[in-house]
């Protein structure tokens, strides 16, 4: 529900701020006073292109906000918190346009493109001028609005889901299929790359083994010299270090015979003495075991080049070289399986498109059905708008003409089953129907999609309706049921009204009236919020001119009180 908006420097109005109400609210002025500027206004906060005569004449820039309450609107918190903005009950909308032209958009505060702004305005007002039709005469929502009336929501929703299963299906097929074509190929690939690992019998480790292995083997001489004097130097010689703390032990027995105090530093250094001598005898195992070997050093080189080599390869680590032999081995038990899930897959797809199709019929006759219902529903309400003899049509017919993977009787098979809806009008007798945006009387199309929009009052997506003209080439008993339309209409959608007609103003739930005045050369407009009075005084101006008597004021009074009642006495014939 569109809550304010606030417009500065914007065509003649200097600044005003609306606030508006649930239900019905109904604008009038004086001519030229700028009712209009207000769709203006709300058409460029959102995403309609900016243009540089929107800017008041002298200012840098204009500006318009809007603020909505979408607590209940979960569709459109969900578009927002999908792009990263934060929504609790309201959102604010907010349209810069400079002198130049451009233009700039914030959403709750954030900047978008207008692109961005007009997808995530959707559905919050829709407009009906005679300059603009949104929502209901773009033939693309025909389909959604038909559904909603048929109360196919559940049955859609299957659809949609039959869908899924069966591009799911589809691109299961398409892989394998993709895998048997280039069979021969990739598996004698993939054979010779595992024949390549499993010809090395590679081992978990094996890399590090080798790699300390040719250490040892470049260093074989110098690691036998150097453990063997180790030790030579520590028992081997004559005045060996174990030798010589052999008698220092001794000495130090003798000593603690006399000082037991000696005895525990005695047997500290005996016990460095065996260690000493344990040290040496492996020491001089190691070094006379240790020989230099140049062709076993030749293949632990080899074999670790070609280790390393393979791991650039294939893997980057001998733990990767592994795990690809793994995945290599599992690839090709896929490949030699390729047929067998081939087949199942392809019954799969056949079971998913014989679904799909079958609820694709199910949605069409459906469909079929309560399109001569909804046609008959729309017709009777432009009966009492004043098109007696209008004909309203919900064309539904198979969609034609377009690439598609599958099809139900020919036709081609979509999302949505294979329907292409669209309500064509004939206003006259004689005339063959057509799209409603092909409707040239701008107060035709405007009833022809007030009258929609009453039979699918709470289907449609939009929290408010915005109309402007809705009462061109209208008389008094049209404009009357008119505004007992929109007033029904309003307890399902905020309706924002703008009008000239008192029979069509006094059904409103808050009235605006616009004016405008000249001060210091130049033009200013306002709206203000009508009290009760106010209105009265308003609508016996709008019956009888600013100089109406009080009879002119009591028809007024009387005309207000009876369409709050919501009640319309007089059936209408074809008028205007």
């Amino acid at each position: 529900m569109l809550t304010c908006v606030r417009v500065r420097e914007f065509a003649i109005i200097e600044q005003q701020e609306v606030v508006f109400e649930p239900g019905l609210n109904i604008v009038t002025g004086e001519t030229g006073a700028g009712k209009s500027i207000l769709v203006d206004a709300l058409q460029l906060v959102l995403g309609a292109r900016g243009r540089a005569d929107l800017v008041r004449t002298g200012a840098a820039q204009a500006d318009v906000e809007a603020l909505f309450d979408v607590s209940d609107d979960p569709a459109t918190r969900q578009r927002l918190e999908s792009v990263g903005i934060e929504v609790e009950d309201e959102i604010v909308l907010h349209r810069v346009n400079q002198a130049t032209g451009r233009t700039r958009a914030y959403v709750n505060g954030k900047l978008a493109t207008a692109a961005q702004l007009r997808r995530l305005a959707a559905g919050l007002v829709d407009i009906s001028s005679q300059h603009e039709h949104h929502t209901l005469a773009n033939p693309t929502t025909h389909l959604g609005y038909l559904d909603a009336y048929a109360e196919l929501e559940g049955l859609e929703a299957r659809m949609q889901r039959a869908w899924a299963t069966l591009i799911d299906a589809r691109t299961a097929v398409r892989e394998l299929e993709d895998q048997a074509r280039n069979r021969v190929d990739r598996e004698g690939y993939l054979r010779y790359q595992l024949s390549e690992l499993e010809s090395l019998d590679i081992k978990p480790g094996e890399d590090e083994e080798l790699a300390e292995e040719a250490r040892r083997l470049r260093h074989a001489e110098r690691l036998s010299r150097a453990t063997q004097g180790a030790e030579a130097v520590l028992y081997e010689q004559e005045n060996a270090l174990t030798v010589q703390l052999s008698r220092v032990v001794g000495g130090l027995q003798e000593l603690a015979a006399i000082d037991p105090r000696l005895s525990e530093v005695t047997q500290q250094l005996e016990s460095a003495r065996l260690e000493l001598e344990e040290a040496a005898r492996v020491l001089g195992h190691y070094g006379r075991n240790i020989h230099a070997d140049p062709a076993r050093q030749g293949e632990v080189e080899a074999r670790l080049g070609l280790l390393r080599r393979l791991e650039r390869k294939y893997g980057g680590s001998l733990e990767a070289l592994i795990a690809y032999q793994q995945e290599i081995t599992a690839k090709l038990d896929d490949l030699v399986q390729v047929e067998v899930h081939l087949e199942s897959r392809q019954a799969a797809l056949d079971a998913a498109l014989t679904k799909a199709q079958q609820l694709a019929r199910e949605l069409s006759a459906q469909r079929k059905q309560a399109a001569e219902r909804l046609a008959a529903a729309i017709t009777a309400e432009l009966a009492e708008l004043g098109m007696g003899e209008a004909l309203v049509k919900v064309d539904v017919a198979q969609f034609e003409g377009q690439a598609h993977d599958f099809a139900v009787d020919d036709a081609p098979l979509t999302s949505r089953g294979i329907d292409r809806v669209e309500f064509l009008i004939a206003p006259n007798p004689g005339e063959e129907p057509r799209p409603l945006a092909r409707v040239a009387s701008g107060g035709e199309i405007s009833r022809a999609l007030l009258a929609l929009k009453a039979v699918l009052a709470g289907n449609g997506p939009a929290g408010t309706y915005v109309f402007d003209e809705v009462d061109a080439g209208v008389g008094g008993a049209v404009a009357e049921v008119i505004g007992c339309k929109l007033q029904q209409l309003a307890h399902h959608h905020q309706v924002i009204c703008i009008t000239h007609l008192p029979q069509i103003a006094a059904f409103g739930e808050a009235h605006f009236f616009v004016s405008k005045s000249t001060r210091d050369g130049r033009t200013r407009s306002a709206i203000q919020s009508l009290s009760h009075d106010e209105r009265v005084k308003e609508l016996a101006n709008m019956m009888g001119g600013k100089q109406h008597g009080r009879s002119t004021r009591k028809a007024a009074e009387d005309m207000l009180a009876k369409a709050q009642t919501g009640v319309v006495e007089e059936s209408v014939s074809d008028e205007g």
